[in-house]
């Protein structure tokens, strides 16, 4: 999680960045978040001085001389805020916005925020202008536009099971294989038809085989073809078709809480034992564990029975424990 804020209010937070962030990372829920948000601002305002500043003539002239030479058809809204500077939304074809803020304008560069999956560094000289900055995130654009085709590729012909709802900066896809069988894979923005990382979500008897096909076949990865394709040749599989099969054939829920969403994470451990099949949370399963008076530990792995068939399964300690703190 990030915190995103005007700009008046980032002058006011700047000294108390690390404490937020400590805060934002230690706190149990939200609504816990925001009712420490609120403290450190209430500190923040009294010693803080009066940031309001009259503007110039001059700062305004240009400003919209500039945003006049880049064409008033280009934003999406604009408005005048309190402390006297102008924020503007701009549109594009690729799905894409850029979102400026003036503060400074044009001694410094204004602030930008993108949805890219990767940084968006302005390069800004005291001579330059608003075009200046717009032609620069068209040719980022155009840069991304072969990183959203593949990533297109794959939500319009796979079965997504995370993100849910993908920002156009998210550069990993959860496909469904098969019911309780999914792989992650992490595509590179800069180099987006190269083989990505890949993870292996299921019970050990079904994603092993695939493993072994990515290890044995991945020196038959061709750039030249669509990443999906290439997926498909690579595991020797056929992805579920979006026009055959439905999401809920890929998204049973956990074995022991009974939902399927728990704080944002889906069922993502599933047991080994091929008559059962049974997908679980991680954190629910490690508390399952834990709780079972059988269950015992060596090293980074816990041994327990299964809450459906009561298999004895290893699980890892080290994943399911980082997971825990985080929801804790």
């Amino acid at each position: 999680s990030r915190i995103e804020c005007s700009w008046h209010l980032k002058k006011i937070l700047h000294g108390y960045q690390h404490i937020l962030k400590q805060r934002l990372h230690s706190c149990p829920d939200l609504v816990s978040f925001l009712v420490e948000l609120k403290t450190v601002m209430e500190i923040a305002l009294k010693n803080t001085p009066e940031l309001h500043i009259a503007r110039p003539p001059e700062y305004y002239s240009c400003l919209v001389r500039d945003l006049e030479i880049l064409g008033w058809n280009k934003y999406v809204f604009y408005y005048l805020n309190r402390v006297d500077f102008l924020e503007y939304l701009l549109k594009s074809k690729e799905k894409n916005c850029i979102f400026f803020s003036f503060p400074q304008y044009p001694t410094e560069p204004p602030d930008c925020l993108v949805d890219f999956p990767v940084q968006f560094a302005v390069s800004w000289m005291p001579q330059n202008s608003l075009i200046d900055i717009y032609n620069q995130f068209l040719a980022a654009l155009e840069s991304l536009k072969e990183f959203w085709a593949v990533m297109d590729e794959i939500d319009g012909n796979t079965w997504v099971l995370e993100p849910e709802n993908p920002t156009r900066s998210a550069t990993t896809r959860r496909i469904a294989i098969g019911s309780n069988v999914s792989v992650n894979v992490e595509v590179d923005p800069r180099h987006p038809t190269m083989l990505p990382e890949c993870y292996f979500l299921g019970a050990d008897h079904v994603v092993n085989p695939l493993r072994t096909k990515l290890n044995n076949n991945m020196h038959l990865w061709d750039p030249e073809i669509s990443l999906l394709q290439n997926l498909k040749d690579i595991l020797e599989v056929d992805f579920p078709s979006r026009a055959v099969l439905e999401k809920s054939d890929f998204t049973k829920d956990c074995g022991i809480c009974y939902a399927y969403r728990l704080d944002g994470a889906i069922p993502d451990h599933v047991c080994d034992e091929p008559r059962c099949g049974q997908p679980f949370h991680q954190a629910c399963l490690y508390e399952w564990l834990q709780g079972l008076p059988s269950s015992r530990q060596s090293f980074n792995v816990i041994f327990g029975e299964c809450p459906y068939c009561n298999k004895v399964r290893k699980y890892n300690v080290n994943v399911v424990v980082a997971s825990t703190k985080e929801k804790s």
